[in-house]
């Protein structure tokens, strides 16, 4: 009875609980406080942050077969191998073409440029990280950081071997998409004057369904053909975006968008949390990494915002600077974050539709940005 008891008191987590986990479970618990008490982007954050709870308290929810006595893995092990494989972020980005509408950016090409803008963060934060000491590899994982992208954030990294640094890369990824709301709007109104954020744009033009449905197909062709390494983003992107325009194929649309795109996040949110260990997340580097991510994101959402007051010298008809932050990826909460800031300097003001031409193109950037990191490290 006594050796029983004694079993049950030291099978407890009591006795191998770190101060480490104890931080990390702490930092849990302000992820979920943020999620559920004030809002930010629950979907993402509550399975993240209850990823980083339970592998903190039980580290063998992410225990490799190959390290275990039974030749059996931890539940949550499993969940990360699609991640490490691309799976998940590839199904993602399907699910995010089946719920997006792509006609603000067939109807104001424009946006291209402001989406491509954007990346000018990737760009900066990647020659940041290598001489912060990051080799060149790490440095573009980390750098994609910049585009607001989690799921090709997890992609790069997986794909350029990068796994020891993927659970800082995600949860920083995630963590700024969260956050768009806080952190986008102090720098759109330091750049920008009340007269340029009052600026009201004319409605978009009516684009036809043919040209919904060639759009992904010609984008896939033309991407695809430049980088093929983009193919498993780009072209699941365009899949899905392919099932919700042509119309057909409703139920795969429904699919895509709802109950299959709820259950990558699931699986992927928890697996992206319990990579945050103590023991691997709490080192000098994800501090760099941290740091560096937020640096990227601000650098990206500050260069949609300078290009587009430098377009507006040389356009007649002006467009309102705010949609050029739309251009870091986060699909739809940057847009959604123009469209706030606009409307306080002016109620009337409606700038949704024109802000998700550049956050569009966004992702299809961060994408190519992504594809062109791997042809320039010689991976497939």
């Amino acid at each position: 009875m006594a050796n029983t008891l004694s079993n049950l008191v030291h099978q407890s987590a009591f006795f191998s609980i770190t101060p480490g986990n104890i931080i990390m479970i702490i930092v849990a618990l302000i992820f979920l406080y943020l999620a559920i008490a004030k809002g930010f982007e629950p979907l993402l954050l509550v399975p993240i942050a209850f990823g980083m709870l339970l592998v903190n308290i039980y580290p063998d929810i992410m225990m490799n077969p190959a390290k275990s006595e039974t030749g059996n893995g931890g539940l949550l092990y499993y969940f990360y191998i699609l991640d490490e494989a691309s799976i998940l972020p590839s199904l993602i980005f399907m699910g995010v073409g089946a719920m997006t509408d792509f006609g603000p950016l067939i109807a104001n090409p424009m946006s291209f440029l402001l989406g491509a803008a954007a990346q000018f963060g990737v760009y900066a934060a990647y020659f940041m990280a290598i001489l912060m000491g990051f080799n060149g590899k790490a440095a573009a994982a980390i750098s994609i950081i910049g585009g607001a992208d989690g799921p090709t954030s997890i992609f790069l990294a997986g794909k350029l071997g990068q796994t020891e640094y993927m659970g800082a890369i995600a949860v920083a990824a995630y963590s700024y998409m969260s956050l768009v709301p806080i952190i986008q709007p102090p720098i759109m109104k330091l750049l920008t004057t009340e007269e340029e954020r009052k600026i009201k744009m004319a409605q978009l033009r009516p684009v036809s369904k043919l040209e919904k449905i060639l759009f992904p197909i010609v984008v896939t062709i033309v991407v695809c053909l430049i980088l093929p390494t983009t193919a498993p983003l780009v072209g699941m992107l365009m899949l899905g975006n392919l099932f919700r325009e042509s119309g057909v194929v409703h139920q795969l649309t429904e699919t895509a968008s709802n109950a299959l795109m709820y259950i990558v996040v699931i699986l992927l949110g928890t697996s992206v949390g319990a990579t945050t260990s103590a023991e691997r997340f709490l080192k000098a580097d994800t501090l760099k990494i941290v740091v560096l991510g937020l640096i990227a994101f601000a650098f990206g959402t500050a260069a949609g915002l300078v290009l587009a007051k430098i377009m507006n010298l040389f356009l007649k008809q002006k467009i309102n600077p705010l949609i050029g932050s739309a251009g870091v990826s986060a699909v739809p909460m940057s847009a959604r974050v123009s469209q706030k800031v606009g409307a306080e300097a002016d109620r009337s003001n409606f700038l949704l539709m024109h802000a998700m031409g550049p956050n569009v193109a966004g992702v299809i950037g961060t994408a190519v940005a992504a594809g062109a990191f791997m042809a320039i490290y010689g991976v497939k």
